[in-house]
């Protein structure tokens, strides 16, 4: 019996096919609104959604210049992040239904490629704890993380091919685990953030979440530079830091399996694998970032800090605890940061990756949280890129996803990386 293989990059498919004439933006469009309407009543990736709106928009499109890499490419958007015409509601009543005017700038760059933005994804509570609705698509009885939790559901369950999120602490890395997809969280400042609500401008960042690897860079090719990227080859690379995480968690034995399976894989292919050193560090990274997302946060969103009756009590907590915090605590936690960032950044060598758990296991059961982004703080602080790798499942069959942590600059190498590894998973 022949065996179908999954293209490596099905969102490379699609814009060819729509380049060629093979479909159309408004075939494409329909496609993604029937397969929302037959699954997101179960799972609940949409907090916006106006499926005229969205017809509309792909008819304008399909009588545009067809030039842009992503034109009529169907794309959700986390519902932290501006689009024109549709509201920013951040997963909380104290947000209004007004329509914002303007797109955020990470949605307009897709815009003007010709990207579809189909509506609005869940988000927890302005990116913090409280869980939306949004359920697993692997597993309906199991989180789907967060923050990102609508944009990893709605690409994990075929609703839309892209979609955009944001990770502060572990947002975007953890629900592209827990829904086994591929998630890129870009270097600080890689992408502009004007248009999103966020807590921490220190910390704030836009990722991407796709099927695949190659999906990804395409993808974040396009949106970096405007272009078509070339087709992704996986490398091998020669050495790959391993860490466990061990240090901030109990990391499941599925989950550590897996890494170890990964990294024997790796040394079997010639790759030279070493233990990261540093868990002293890593623990002081944590709570760095616990300290600058706090202190920003009771700043950045001081309006809702002001009503805690009308927000959940861990945001409340995350509020209290930065406005107790000092500017020199603040000041200490950003070069404790930097020194650290500075001596890791020189002690990998120059094509080195950290190849680690992306959370602690696979998806917990149930919907009243949506698990911990400890296994992301120590990075997130440092601004790194960083691709989720979908792959490998734990004994009862959820996702595993582990994380490759690489170099601000360093992307191209890094998706290299991550391509042969998901290869290998």
């Amino acid at each position: 019996m022949k065996t179908e293989v999954q293209s490596p990059s099905p969102l490379r498919d699609l814009t060819e096919q729509l380049a060629s004439g093979g479909t159309t933006p408004t075939a494409v469009a329909e496609s993604a609104l029937a397969r929302i309407a037959d699954l997101d009543p179960a799972i609940h990736a949409w907090a916006h959604l106006d499926p005229d709106a969205v017809r509309s928009a792909a008819a304008r499109i399909q009588t545009s210049d067809p030039g842009g890499v992503l034109w009529g490419v169907p794309v959700g958007v986390k519902d932290l992040i501006d689009v024109a015409g549709m509201p920013t509601r951040c997963g909380s009543e104290l947000r209004s239904a007004e329509p914002a005017s303007t797109d955020a700038d990470c949605v307009a760059r897709a815009r003007a490629l010709g990207a579809l933005p189909v509506g609005k994804t869940v988000t927890t509570e302005f990116g913090y704890f409280k869980p939306g609705p949004t359920r697993n698509p692997r597993a309906v009885d199991h989180t789907p993380g967060g923050s990102s939790s609508g944009s990893a559901a709605a690409v994990a369950a075929g609703m839309v091919p892209l979609a955009f999120g944001t990770q502060t602490a572990g947002s975007l890395t953890r629900p592209a685990s827990f829904c086994g997809v591929a998630g890129f969280v870009t270097a600080h400042g890689e992408l502009p953030t004007a248009g999103i609500t966020g807590l921490s401008p220190r910390l704030d960042t836009v990722g991407l979440l796709a099927r695949t690897v190659s999906d990804l860079h395409f993808a974040w090719t396009a949106l970096r530079d405007g272009t078509r990227a070339p087709v992704l080859e996986p490398s091998t690379p020669r050495r790959l830091r391993l860490w466990s995480g061990f240090e901030l968690g109990e990391v499941s034995p599925d989950m550590t399996a897996a890494l170890r399976t990964t990294a024997g894989t790796a040394q079997s292919a010639g790759v030279r694998c070493r233990e990261v050193d540093a868990a002293a560090a890593v623990v002081a990274l944590t709570e760095h970032h616990h300290t600058v997302m706090a202190y920003d946060a009771a700043r950045e969103r001081a309006v809702e800090a002001a009503q805690p009756e009308k927000i959940s009590a861990p945001l409340a907590e995350l509020f209290a605890a930065g406005a107790q915090t000092t500017e020199a605590q603040y000041r200490a936690a950003l070069a404790g940061i930097a020194e650290t960032r500075r001596l890791l950044l020189a002690a990998l060598d120059e094509d080195e990756a950290i190849l680690g758990p992306a959370a602690l296991g696979a998806a917990p059961r149930g919907h009243d949280a949506t698990g911990t982004p400890v296994l992301s703080r120590p990075w997130q602080a440092m601004g790194l890129p960083v691709v989720t790798i979908p792959g490998k499942r734990d004994s009862a069959g959820l996702p595993l996803g582990l994380q490759l942590i690489g170099r601000p600059g360093a992307e191209q190498r890094l998706f290299e990386t991550a391509a042969w590894l998901e290869s290998v998973l």
